[in-house]
């Protein structure tokens, strides 16, 4: 079986600045995996070439055995932590823009799913709070029938009421054999949904360990997160 996401010997810089470095993993389709990392770990530029919004790196990146471009966009549903849709649009208008991309998409569910996350499809965009359009964003992606979908913080803008609600949600609507990449820092809230752990800091792969052997170690997800990060960011 291909690997759905491969990887070898990434290299990402801004300037002088390296974020990844020589970093390298695979992972086979049917999996949800954590991508962890503190701030400025490199897990947005790293999701950005996975997406093909970034081009300019060195090292290998395939995406269903392709390099990212317009070929993998059609099979990775991508939710990026900032919104990217027009003030001006309604939530209706923002899902019939989405259909008109992607032969994949689902009308039928996302009309579903207004109604059971209580968004009026008459509402425009500016006047919903960042939950809401958070909200509106995850049905955009979980909508589509596709073969990866890469999440970035999903959970950022939503209060911890939602946030098991919103799990719930993304687990029970991607299809089956279907790959999920989810970036977070509320380690806590989501690690019983991840199969695999991959962790990021220092431009480096600090983790990369299946989830149920940490748990077989007598730990949970946030102990050895705490673990790599407080080695990884001690100065001298």
């Amino acid at each position: 079986m291909e690997n759905i996401i491969s990887v070898k010997n990434l290299s990402k810089s801004y300037g002088s600045h390296q974020v990844l470095n020589e970093i390298s993993f695979d992972f086979a389709p049917g999996q949800i995996i954590g991508l962890l990392g503190p701030n400025g770990s490199g897990k947005s530029s790293l999701i950005k070439i996975l997406t093909g919004l970034i081009h300019d790196y060195s090292g290998e990146v395939l995406i269903d055995g392709e390099i990212p471009g317009p070929s993998t966009k059609a099979k990775v549903a991508y939710l990026p932590e900032k919104s990217y849709l027009a003030d001006w649009m309604r939530a209706i208008d923002a899902i019939r823009y989405i259909a008109d991309f992607y032969g994949d998409f689902d009308m039928d569910k996302a009309l579903k799913m207004l109604d059971v996350f209580q968004l009026n499809p008459k509402q425009k965009i500016k006047s919903m709070s960042k939950g809401m359009q958070e909200k509106l964003q995850l049905i955009l992606v979980m909508c589509r029938n596709a073969k990866l979908y890469i999440l970035d913080e999903p959970l950022g803008g939503v209060d911890p009421a939602a946030r098991a609600f919103i799990l719930d949600t993304i687990m029970k609507n991607h299809p089956e054999g279907s790959t999920m990449l989810i970036s977070t820092h509320l380690i806590h809230d989501v690690e019983s949904i991840f199969d695999h752990a991959l962790m990021i800091g220092q431009g480096k792969v600090l983790k990369n360990s299946n989830v149920q052997e940490i748990y077989d170690e007598g730990k949970t997800l946030e102990d050895v997160f705490k673990e790599v990060f407080q080695y990884a960011w001690q100065i001298g």
